[in-house]
């Protein structure tokens, strides 16, 4: 299993200095990050990876909403193979004419992305999964819709706080999805701090099973009381030890 850190985690460090961040993140022991808004940092980002040895397998645009060909540009500097949509607004998951439109617009993305020998792909929220179409979570009803070329970054933890049980979400959802968010605390709205992976309520081990098909886990912790990279430095131990392997089964 490939493990990376979405740099959104450490964004505040980011903005006063990115190339110091960067490489703080590589002496952590990650070989791999999950770029945000990349379009705006790229070549400080693209020096910054390459000073540090770290890949960029996948990264975060707003495709839906933004100048593709400029994302993917971007992409193919920082040597980004898939760019992956983070958001689309809670509005249009409320009905199934809606969903499919964001699939439709994705697919379209999807083939302008191919031009550039790049993949496109959707990370959801919590609502994607809490919005329901026929007992059915919205999220689901997006990849009934979606084009083969697009493939699904699951949020295994706003997932569970939507509803689902994120083990079987991964298992229902099956090879469309190649990248996990792997984030924990307390799974709930009303605490949004999040802890070092394997701290909290999630159960690690079922989830990382659960996604056959997935290249890369990427840590990421969304709101944080601490100091954050002593929890991505323990999210990571956590994941190449022995425990990842065994703990969260009875969580």
């Amino acid at each position: 299993m490939r493990y990376a850190l979405q740099l959104y985690t450490v964004r505040e460090a980011m903005s006063a200095d990115l190339a110091g961040t960067v490489a703080r993140v590589a002496q952590i022991g990650y070989t791999a990050v999950e770029p945000y808004n990349f379009v705006a940092t790229v070549d400080e980002l693209e020096a910054a990876l390459r000073e540090n040895g770290l890949t960029a397998p996948s990264g975060h645009a707003p495709l839906l909403s933004a100048d593709q060909e400029e994302i993917f540009a971007a992409a193919k500097q920082l040597g980004i193979e898939t760019v992956i949509d983070p958001h689309v607004d809670r509005s249009r998951w409320q009905n199934a004419e809606d969903i499919a439109a964001t699939a439709q617009a994705l697919n379209a993305a999807a083939a302008a992305g191919a031009k550039h020998g790049i993949r496109v792909g959707y990370h959801n929220h919590e609502f994607e999964l809490q919005s329901r179409i026929d007992s059915r979570s919205g999220l689901e009803v997006l990849a009934d819709h979606l084009d083969d070329a697009v493939v699904l970054e699951v949020d295994t933890y706003w997932a569970a706080v939507g509803g689902e049980d994120p083990v079987e979400l991964l298992r229902r959802l099956g090879d469309r999805v190649r990248f996990v968010h792997i984030k924990d605390g307390p799974l709930t709205t009303e605490d949004k701090d999040q802890v070092a992976v394997g701290s909290g309520k999630m159960p690690i081990r079922d989830v990382l099973a659960a996604g056959t098909s997935i290249e890369t886990a990427v840590v990421e912790l969304d709101d944080f009381t601490g100091d954050i990279f002593t929890a991505v430095a323990d999210s990571l131990a956590f994941l190449n030890s022995d425990e990842a392997t065994t703990k969260g089964a009875t969580r």
